[in-house]
C-alpha cells in the first residue's frame, strides 16, 4: 500500500575527518582552502535512502560501528549531512542518550514542560498530558526534585514517559528498550504499540533481533556505513546472523591458531600430577593477610591450555593458593560471570561435598582443581575464583544450618574476582551449526511428544 512518507531520506553520507595530531586539525582549518588538506576522510554514512509512513516502525540494526547512531543524529538534526537530503513532517521526539533534552537544574516536571515547548507545545497542550506522564514514569515524589539527583534508572523512565508521552509525529529512540526492569520495559513495549496504533512513526536502533521481528515493520542493515538491505524484517535479521557468523569463524581461526602455538611448546604433566600454573599477578587479587593465589590454569579434558571451548566441552579450572598464615579447613570455590556480569554458575568445595583438612600450616599450598561442562551460551565469560575458611564447628553442621549461617561462618581468604576471561563458541562438528539450545544454560531436563489422532464420527 502506497503512502505519505513522514520521513524521506536520500543519498544521506555523513563524512568525519580524523587527525593523526592535535595540530592537524588547526592545520586544515586554516589552510584546506588553498588545497592544502590533513587527516583522512571517514565515511560514517554513505548513500542511505528509506522512506517511513505513518504508523510504521523502521528497525535499524548492524554491527557496533555501522553508523546506526550516526543515521539517528542526522534524523534528530543533531548532525549535519555532508550530502544528501532529509525530510521529516512534525514533530520529532527522541531518546538517544541520557540526558539528551534535560535541564539538570530543573525538576522533573519542570523537564516535562521544557520538552513540550521544544515540540512545538503549548503550556495548555502539556497540562493535559503532564499527569499520565507523571503515572507512566512512576517514580513518586522524585517528580518534583532536580534531575541532577535523578539514578540513572529514574532518568530513563522520565525521560521515555516524557519522550513518548507527548505524542511525537516521529519517534527515534537507540536503545533505550533494554534499560530498566523488565516490568518497566513492557510498559514500555505497550506504549511503543499504542504509539504505531496512533499514526507515530517509530526509528528504533537495537541489537535485540527479537524486538525486531516482532515489532518492526521494515528493517534497515547497515554495514560500515552503507545499506547492507532494506526491507523485510526476518530477511535483514538473517543477514545480519550470517554476518554475526562471518565474524565468530574469524575470530574463532585466530583463537585456534593462537592455541595451536601455546600447544606447540606445551609439555603435558604425566596422568595424576599437578600441572605447572601461570602465576597470577598480585593486581589482579582482593586478599586479606592469611592466603594468596600463585596460579591459575584453563585446560580441556586431555590437558591443553585454553582460553576458547565449543559448546558442550568440559572446561577443568587449575588453581593454587599459598598459606601466609595458620587456617582451618580452607574452602576453594569458582564463579562464571556472563558479559553483563550476571552470575551464571558458580560452585565450592561445600557444594562438591569435598573432603577437607581441618587446620593447614603457614606455608602449605592449597591445591584446587574443577571443571565444568560448558553447556552455555555462545559468549564472552570472566572466571571469578576466591579462598575462604569455614569454622569446623559450621562445616560439621553444613547441611542442617542455612546458607547465610555458613556464609557468616565464614572468612575470606583471597578473592579474584576477574581471574581469566573465555569464550564459548559454536561447535564446529556441526555443519551447519546448530544451538543445543535457547538462553544462557542448558537446564537438565526432557520432553515428550504425544499425538492424539482424531476421532473418528460415528455416523
Amino acid at each position: 500500500m502506497s503512502c505519505e512518507p513522514v520521513v524521506r531520506v536520500r543519498g544521506l553520507s555523513k563524512a568525519y575527518r580524523l587527525f593523526a595530531q592535535p595540530h592537524d586539525r588547526l592545520k586544515h582549518a586554516l589552510l584546506w582552502r588553498f588545497g592544502r588538506t590533513y587527516g583522512r576522510e571517514f565515511w560514517a554514512l554513505r548513500d542511505v535512502s528509506f522512506d517511513l509512513c505513518p504508523g510504521k516502525l523502521l528497525a535499524v540494526i548492524g554491527r557496533n560501528g555501522s553508523g546506526k547512531s550516526t543515521l539517528l543524529q542526522l534524523l534528530v538534526g543533531t548532525l549535519r549531512p555532508t550530502s544528501g537530503e532529509i525530510h521529516v513532517r512534525g514533530r520529532v521526539a527522541a531518546l538517544l542518550e541520557l540526558g539528551m533534552g534535560f535541564n539538570p537544574e530543573f525538576t522533573g516536571r519542570e523537564n516535562i514542560y521544557l520538552n513540550g515547548a521544544i515540540l512545538g507545545l503549548s503550556h495548555k497542550e502539556v497540562d493535559a498530558k503532564v499527569d499520565e506522564i507523571v503515572t507512566f514514569a512512576d517514580i513518586g515524589d522524585f517528580i518534583d526534585q532536580p534531575v541532577k539527583y535523578y539514578s540513572s534508572g529514574m532518568f530513563i523512565r522520565l525521560a521515555f514517559a516524557v519522550t513518548t508521552g507527548l505524542e511525537p509525529d516521529v519517534l527515534l529512540v537507540d536503545e533505550a528498550l533494554a534499560v530498566g526492569d523488565v516490568f518497566f520495559r513492557q510498559k514500555c513495549y505497550q506504549r511503543m504499540r499504542e504509539l504505531l496504533e496512533r499514526g507515530t512513526a517509530v526509528v528504533l536502533v537495537t541489537h535485540s533481533m527479537a524486538d525486531v521481528e516482532m515489532f518492526a515493520h521494515e528493517a534497515l542493515l547497515l554495514q560500515n556505513g552503507s545499506v547492507r538491505y532494506f526491507g523485510n524484517p526476518s530477511e535483514a535479521v538473517r543477514l545480519y546472523m550470517l554476518m554475526e557468523q562471518e565474524d565468530r569463524q574469524m575470530v574463532i581461526k585466530e583463537m585456534l591458531e593462537r592455541e595451536k602455538e601455546v600447544a606447540a611448546v606445551f609439555q603435558p604433566s604425566g596422568e595424576g600430577e599437578w600441572p605447572i600454573l601461570p602465576p597470577l599477578p598480585d593486581e589482579k587479587q582482593v586478599r586479606h593477610q592469611k592466603a594468596r593465589c600463585v596460579g591459575l590454569l584453563l585446560t580441556d579434558e586431555q590437558g591443553r591450555p585454553r582460553h576458547s571451548f565449543f559448546q558442550g566441552e568440559v572446561l577443568h579450572v587449575y588453581y593454587e593458593f599459598e598459606m601466609i598464615e595458620e587456617g582451618s579447613m580452607p574452602i576453594g570455590g569458582i564463579a562464571v560471570h556472563d558479559e553483563h556480569g550476571i552470575l551464571v554458575h558458580g560452585k565450592t568445595a561445600l557444594e562438591s561435598d569435598t573432603s577437607l583438612p581441618h587446620r593447614v600450616a603457614k606455608g602449605s599450598r592449597i591445591r584446587c582443581h574443577q571443571w565444568v561442562k560448558l553447556n552455555l551460551a555462545v559468549g564472552e565469560y570472566t572466571l571469578e575464583i576466591g579462598l575462604v575458611e569455614i569454622l569446623p564447628s559450621f562445616y560439621q553442621q553444613r547441611e542442617r544450618l542455612p546458607y547465610q549461617d555458613l556464609r557468616q561462618g565464614s572468612v575470606r581468604l583471597c578473592h579474584v574476582p576477574k581471574a581469566v576471561n573465555f569464550t564459548v563458541m559454536l561447535p564446529h562438528q556441526r555443519r551447519p551449526a546448530v544451538l543445543s539450545h535457547h538462553g544462557m544454560c542448558d537446564l537438565p531436563g526432557g520432553m515428550e511428544v504425544e499425538v492424539i489422532p482424531p476421532r473418528e464420527e460415528k455416523v
